[in-house]
C-alpha cells in the first residue's frame, strides 16, 4: 500500500486534491472488523437501521444519547461500539448521520450486495422470500427452491420457484452468498451441503439442527422455539423478583402501605 500511496507524488504528476477515502480506509475498517465482539456487530446492525430511518426523515446530526435511547441502548456502550468502527463523533456536536452510516456499512460489508437463496418455500419461505426488507437493506433474493413439483415454476416474490436438485448451478451462475434454510431439520443438512457447493459463503438456518460446514463458512441458527424459551425465562425470573418483594407479613412494600396509610 505504501508504494502506490507514493506513485500519486512523484515529480510529473501532482497528488489529488481530494484523496479517495473509501478505498484508503477499506484495508483499515476490515481490520477492525476482525476485532469487533460479536454481540456488538448485532449493535451495529441496529444503530445502522434507526440511523438509516432518521436519514431519511432529513436528521444531519445526532448525538450518542439520542441514538443510544433509540437503539435500546446505554451511551457508554455505543461510544464503545462505534470506536470499532473508528467514529468518535464531534464534542457538542455529535455523529454526521451520513458518515456514520457509511462508516457502519463499510465495517459490515454492505458496500456491495449480497444475493439470497431461499430453500424450502413452505410458510416461512413464502414470508421471507415475500420480505422487502432484504432488497432495500442490499440482500436482493435471486433464487427459490422447493421439491414440491406444485411449486415448481411459481412465482413467489416475483421470482420462480427451482426445484432443490439445480441449487448448486444456479447459485453459481447468479452469484448467490448467503442461503437461507426454511426446510425440514432432516433434510436441512444436504441442503446446507448443496448450497456450499454452490459457493455459497453464508448460511442463516431456521431449521432447528445444528449444520455442519466448513471453516470459511459462516452460519447464523435462527431457533425461534428457543427464543420462546428464553422470553420464557425473562417472564419466569421477573415473577419471581415481584414475589421475592412480598415481606414476611404478606405485604408488598409500595402498594399494600399506601392503602394501609389511607
Amino acid at each position: 500500500m505504501a508504494a502506490q500511496r507514493d506513485q500519486g507524488h512523484n515529480g510529473d504528476q501532482p497528488p489529488a486534491a481530494v484523496p479517495d477515502v473509501s478505498a484508503r480506509d477499506v484495508p483499515a475498517a476490515r481490520e477492525r472488523a476482525r476485532a469487533i465482539p460479536e454481540a456488538a456487530v448485532a449493535r451495529l446492525a441496529v444503530y445502522l437501521r434507526v440511523l438509516s430511518g432518521m436519514a431519511e426523515d432529513g436528521v444531519g446530526t445526532i448525538s450518542s444519547e439520542e441514538l443510544a435511547a433509540a437503539a435500546g441502548v446505554n451511551s457508554a456502550k455505543l461510544r464503545k461500539d462505534l470506536s470499532y468502527v473508528g467514529s468518535y463523533g464531534t464534542r457538542g456536536v455529535g455523529y454526521d448521520v451520513d458518515v456514520l452510516i457509511s462508516e457502519i456499512e463499510r465495517i459490515l460489508g454492505l458496500t456491495r450486495k449480497h444475493s439470497v437463496a431461499v430453500v424450502g418455500i413452505g410458510n416461512l419461505g413464502h414470508a421471507l422470500a415475500n420480505y422487502g426488507g432484504f432488497p432495500s437493506r442490499g440482500f436482493p433474493v435471486a433464487a427459490l427452491f422447493d421439491v414440491d413439483s406444485d411449486l415448481i415454476g411459481v412465482p413467489v416474490g416475483g421470482i420462480p420457484v427451482e426445484h432443490i436438485d439445480d441449487i448448486e448451478a444456479i447459485c453459481r451462475d447468479r452469484e448467490v452468498t448467503i442461503g437461507v434454510i426454511a426446510t425440514p431439520p432432516a433434510v436441512a443438512q444436504d441442503v446446507c451441503d448443496r448450497l456450499v457447493s454452490g459457493g455459497v459463503q453464508c448460511i442463516l438456518n431456521f431449521a432447528p439442527v445444528v449444520l455442519g460446514v466448513p471453516d470459511h463458512v459462516e452460519v447464523r441458527k435462527v431457533d425461534l422455539a428457543v427464543e420462546m424459551q428464553i422470553l420464557s425465562f425473562h417472564v419466569a425470573r421477573r415473577a419471581d423478583e415481584a414475589q421475592a418483594e412480598v415481606t414476611v407479613d404478606g405485604t408488598r412494600p409500595g402498594v399494600d402501605e399506601a392503602v394501609v396509610g389511607r
